[in-house]
């Protein structure tokens, strides 16, 4: 999974590449023991740049998207197929969510840098704070698929919560953690609206 480059991450590659580019040394004329002549001009000798490491690009599309299932024709709703596809598919989900939260863990393990320019901490301490919040919406998502995968197992998967009508493949494809059939779902986005106003 390609990691998204934060502000900071730019900024501290960049430096590090200045960092890393020794001064250009002027090579001084050596003067001639017996000639009455001076060598040329010098020129200057320039290091030769780093060679970039190139890391496999992944296409971002391709892990966030699953395979859809494709009903057959007179297939009954919620059967056994369908059901091993969604867990498939949420195993896989919250798999990859606890990847990218271990790999934060240890992106800010590792990145622990005590700046002495007060914005330059400001704008590390903004950016943990962003990924932290990140992370903690991915934690939610991992409860919330557990619980899913929890009501897979007895049989309540796939139908809506508050009118127990079918929730339909298409909308789980889109949001397999949803409980709520689109009509129940929409009703409560209204009463939510209503409720802030």
């Amino acid at each position: 999974m390609v990691k998204k480059k934060t502000f900071m991450d730019k900024a501290m590659a960049a430096a590090k590449k200045v960092m890393a580019k020794p001064a250009a040394k002027k090579v001084m004329a050596k003067p001639a023991a017996k000639k009455v002549m001076a060598k040329p001009a010098a020129k200057k000798v320039m290091a030769k740049p780093a060679a970039k490491k190139v890391a496999p690009k992944l296409n971002v599309q391709q892990l966030k998207q699953f395979k859809p299932y494709i009903p057959k024709s007179n297939e009954k709703y919620m059967n056994k197929a369908q059901k091993e596809h969604f867990i498939n598919i949420l195993n896989k989900w919250k798999m990859e969510l606890s990847n990218d939260i271990d790999r934060t863990v240890s992106h800010m393990q590792a990145d622990i840098t005590a700046y002495a320019d007060p914005n330059d901490r400001a704008s590390q301490e903004s950016d943990m704070a962003l990924e932290l919040r990140n992370r903690d919406r991915e934690r939610k998502l991992i409860k919330k698929i557990d619980g899913t995968l929890i009501i897979i197992t007895s049989d309540d998967y796939g139908y809506c919560k508050q009118c127990g009508e079918e929730i339909g493949l298409n909308r789980l494809q889109a949001r397999p953690t949803a409980t709520l059939c689109i009509d129940c779902k929409t009703l409560d986005e209204i009463r939510e609206k209503q409720m802030a106003k």
